[in-house]
């Protein structure tokens, strides 16, 4: 898949709201395929605005070193902390790979499926801003991401998660002693009780995206003219063409990973532009060279809303028995790959 990278910027940052900690276990058997709804990852039909992460989050191991943010890389310019960028898709499992390019979960092939396995062909439409029609039948994608990150953190050396240097709760000590090799129920009943993976990093902050659709043959040909040329050869004009409705099947509505409808109600009406006699949003406005005053209008409306990246890793460093080590992980395998069978 083709990623082009087409800007970074840095910023200042604001304080953090987020419920989600490093180093906190989850049970992601007990949400798989449906983490959309305890992760706010796309926007939701809802008034509550308060909340980033309320999956049910235990504390496991003791003293965790965590390493700390963008508060810490304080900078004097205006605009955004984050990235700009486009990717390829080729297809709708494609596009929901990529939505969920940043979010890996241990020993799991296909992430997104966590938080995809349960949409329906509308509710894929509804999140990602298309009409119903256009994913389902011979359709391929864009999807063009403006993120802007508000706080970091992570576990700061993963020697310390290591099975031999983490230091866990007493509680959680007597449960993992009681996991008995080839007792799958030992298993399950720690996961139960502490969860299988535990938090290794996050990214919070909000998202503005859309979604271009193409017809197969002109999404070919304008990949190959990206992939050739790249992105800095090509003039406004080209890249405004190849993301108008002149190529495109239909442009996607833009909206916040968040759901903030003030912010998607400003780039609907910031965001709009001509392209002979097409009217329409596009978040490719922001690429342009004079989008400075945009992009610092953004800086102030994005807050911290959406978990952005999330790095998952099994809990397999809470055994300090090789045997029970090994047998925790065989049965997690086994486990997930079922799961991703099931939501296929």
């Amino acid at each position: 898949m083709l990623n082009v990278l087409l800007v970074v910027l840095t910023s200042l940052t604001l304080p953090a709201a987020a419920q989600i900690r490093v180093g906190g276990a989850i049970n992601l058997f007990g949400r798989y395929g449906y983490l959309s709804i305890s992760m706010k990852v796309v926007p939701r039909n809802e008034t509550d605005q308060s909340w980033v992460f309320r999956e049910p989050i235990v504390d496991v191991f003791k003293n965790v070193p965590v390493r700390s943010s963008l508060s810490a890389k304080v900078a004097s310019n205006p605009l955004i902390q984050g990235d700009f960028h486009m990717e390829f898709c080729d297809n709708v499992r494609q596009l929901l790979q990529a939505y969920f390019r940043d979010f890996a979960v241990e020993r799991l092939d296909r992430p997104w499926q966590a938080f995809t396995g349960s949409w329906p062909a509308s509710a894929v439409a509804r999140n990602l801003g298309l009409n119903a029609s256009y994913v389902t039948g011979r359709h391929s994608y864009v999807l063009v991401r403006l993120a802007r990150h508000r706080e970091a953190s992570r576990v700061q050396e993963d020697a310390a998660m290591t099975p031999n240097s983490s230091e866990l709760h007493e509680a959680v000590a007597r449960q993992a002693a009681l996991v008995t090799p080839g007792d799958t129920a030992s298993v399950i009943e720690f996961i139960k009780s502490f969860g299988s993976h535990y938090v290794r990093s996050f990214v919070t902050g909000n998202t503005l995206f859309q979604v271009f659709v193409y017809s197969p043959a002109i999404y070919s040909r304008i990949k190959e003219v990206m992939k050739v040329r790249g992105v800095s050869a090509l003039s406004s004009e080209e890249i405004d063409s190849y993301f108008s409705p002149w190529y495109a099947e239909h442009t996607g509505r833009i909206l916040a990973a968040s759901g903030n409808t003030t912010l998607e109600n400003w780039a609907e009406e910031n965001l709009r532009t001509q392209f002979y006699f097409f009217v329409y949003s596009s978040l490719i406005k922001l690429h342009h060279q004079d989008s400075s005053e945009l992009l610092r209008d953004l800086n102030r409306l994005m807050g911290n809303e959406a978990l952005l990246q999330l790095d998952l890793r099994t809990l397999a460093p809470v055994f300090k028995d090789p045997a029970r080590r090994q047998w925790f992980e065989e049965v997690i395998d086994n486990n997930l790959k079922l799961w991703e069978v099931n939501m296929t």
